[in-house]
């Protein structure tokens, strides 16, 4: 069985080392304290920083970006650390926007790094009809060759997930969670709850559940207590792996 070593770094900033590569997952590095603007008049604050900085992190064979333009998934620190690495992988238009090594996928797109073949999964990052303003997000699922880890990426559930618990046999989920909402758009969501969580994993069905982006930002409503409520009551808890910021996590 292949082996997934999970490292995360804060917020959906995961390196991913297995099949020989060392991949970053929406690089997120800068100090906490900063207000950022989310566009159409919303706002986050950054209140934890990375556990890792960039220069911990060593040789990065590829980026895997699920979206360039919000902070909490492309800070200015994160964006900085693209200039030094070979490959970028993200959406479309976050590849016309980045120049450079990024190369844009749409859903159901894939390609190639190394061994590893990664296809583009859909997201739709809120509510119907918010692409407008919350615009294109992917995940991302590599085939490691025995194994599948899938990067569910800032989505909602939707009949995208559907697709991928229809066309893909996931072994490992890393799941974008934290409930995101922001004053302006009232009770709308951005990102999975907790109870969309567990009914993403009933879908899915992963052999393991590795948590992520739930935790500091001041537009995540939902932390890990609630998670955990929501997968223990769903019978999940075994599933489910948490990461310790900065630590390896294998899986």
């Amino acid at each position: 069985m292949a082996e997934i070593r999970l490292t995360h770094v804060g917020g959906p900033t995961l390196l991913v080392e297995a099949a020989g590569l060392r991949i970053l997952t929406d690089p997120t590095f800068d100090p906490p304290g900063r207000r950022y603007s989310f566009g159409w008049g919303t706002s986050s604050r950054k209140l934890v920083g990375p556990a890792l900085a960039a220069t911990d992190l060593g040789r990065i064979d590829a980026v895997l970006l699920t979206h360039d333009h919000h902070a909490d998934n492309l800070d200015d620190a994160g964006r900085a650390l693209l200039d030094g690495v070979p490959t970028v992988l993200t959406t479309e238009p976050g590849a016309r926007r980045l120049g450079g090594a990024a190369r844009g996928l749409e859903p159901w797109a894939t390609t190639r790094l190394g061994a590893v073949t990664v296809t583009a999964t859909p997201c739709r990052h809120g509510p119907p009809l918010s692409r407008p303003v919350a615009g294109a997000v992917i995940g991302f699922a590599l085939d490691l060759g025995g194994r599948t880890l899938w990067i569910s990426g800032d989505t909602v559930l939707y009949r995208g997930i559907h697709e991928v618990a229809r066309r893909i046999r996931v072994d490992v989920a890393v799941v974008h969670l934290g409930c995101v909402r922001f004053p302006l758009t009232g009770p709308l969501h951005y990102s999975l709850t907790a109870d969309e969580a567990v009914a993403t994993c009933r879908l899915v069905r992963p052999d393991v559940v590795v948590p992520v982006h739930y935790e500091g930002w001041s537009h995540f409503r939902e932390g890990r207590a609630e998670a955990e409520r929501a997968f223990a009551a769903a019978g999940l808890t075994e599933t489910v792996r948490w990461p310790v910021p900065g630590e390896p996590l294998v899986v």
